[in-house]
């Protein structure tokens, strides 16, 4: 299917009185990244999950006592160009930009930014540069805020032992954060029960004698998407584990984006407020080790 010529209508009626579907149905078609043609009437370019969406809209509406059709379109030249100019992102792009080289920027405006950029992304269904320049200028941010942030890297994960990793000195940025946190919880809860942590004030300090994680050119890094904590989790054979494999989203979410998870926000918070209340590394990692702990448990239980 052509997206830039097929796109799926919603045309919805409903009653004046019922206020509080008007305004469920409004939030949703905003959240769908769908344009107005006029009052109740939607457009999106019809793809799978867009048509899925719509159709789920339909259903809430005629359960509101509400009208509503689906409809496919064919528009092509003019009337074409001027739909897929309802979809335009180029303006939201660069006031993410803007946002990315304000003064005052930290670590938490750059999670929330990383978070809009997500959501921005979802419902840009026409992408172009402008997406791969808020891209870069968050890079950029994240580079200033956390210098030694690794960059994702190409290549296989390979299935380790970790009966050959007892007892070894493991290393990393200090000031840990959520995927530095997680991985060295871990490691000491699952890798090597015996490990001893480093907190390096830059990567280019790491003995060579020490196993190197989160940043570039360490033994566990970012690898084709995973985080830190997923490539650990896939190299120790620790990803069939269902309550790791949910740790491992959250940890993803937070560290570099992606799909949303609903209990996210709120892990966020916590870490975030040990982390300004214990400075020291190594309480740091003792005190998030007990969430991890209980999120595992609860996860466990939850299977």
């Amino acid at each position: 299917m052509n997206i830039s010529t097929e796109w799926i209508t919603l045309v919805t009626s409903l009653p004046a009185r019922n206020t509080t579907a008007r305004m469920r149905l409004w939030r949703a078609v905003k959240a769908l990244g769908a344009a107005t043609l006029r009052d109740g009437v939607y457009l999106l370019p019809s793809t799978d999950s867009t048509g899925e969406g719509l159709r789920a809209l339909a259903n809430d509406v005629r359960a509101a006592d509400g009208s509503a059709e689906v409809l496919l379109v064919t528009a092509t030249g003019e009337q074409g160009e001027s739909f897929r100019a309802l979809f335009g992102r180029t303006d939201d792009y660069a006031a993410l930009i803007a946002a990315t080289r304000e003064k005052g920027q930290d670590e938490k405006s750059l999670r929330r930014l990383m978070r809009d950029f997500d959501t921005l992304a979802a419902i840009d269904y026409f992408p172009g540069e402008a997406r791969e320049q808020a891209r870069a200028a968050l890079a950029e941010l994240a580079a200033r805020l956390s210098p030694g942030e690794p960059s994702t890297i190409h290549g296989n994960l390979r299935r380790l032992a970790s009966s050959d990793y007892s007892g070894r000195t493991w290393a990393t940025r200090k000031h840990l954060w959520v995927d530095r946190m997680a991985s060295a919880w871990l490691i000491r809860r699952f890798i090597d029960r015996k490990a001893k942590f480093l907190w390096l004030d830059a990567p280019a300090v790491c003995p060579a004698k020490a196993l190197g994680f989160d940043f570039d050119g360490a033994t566990f890094t970012h690898i084709d998407g995973r985080v830190t904590f997923e490539v650990l989790a896939a190299s120790f054979g620790l990803e069939a584990d269902v309550a790791i494999a949910r740790i491992g989203a959250i940890v993803h979410c937070l560290d570099v984006g992606g799909v949303p998870v609903p209990e996210a926000a709120g892990i966020e918070a916590v870490l975030a407020g040990l982390r300004a209340t214990v400075p020291d590394d190594d309480k740091l990692l003792t005190a998030a080790g007990r969430i991890f702990d209980s999120l595992y448990r609860n996860y466990q239980q939850e299977s």
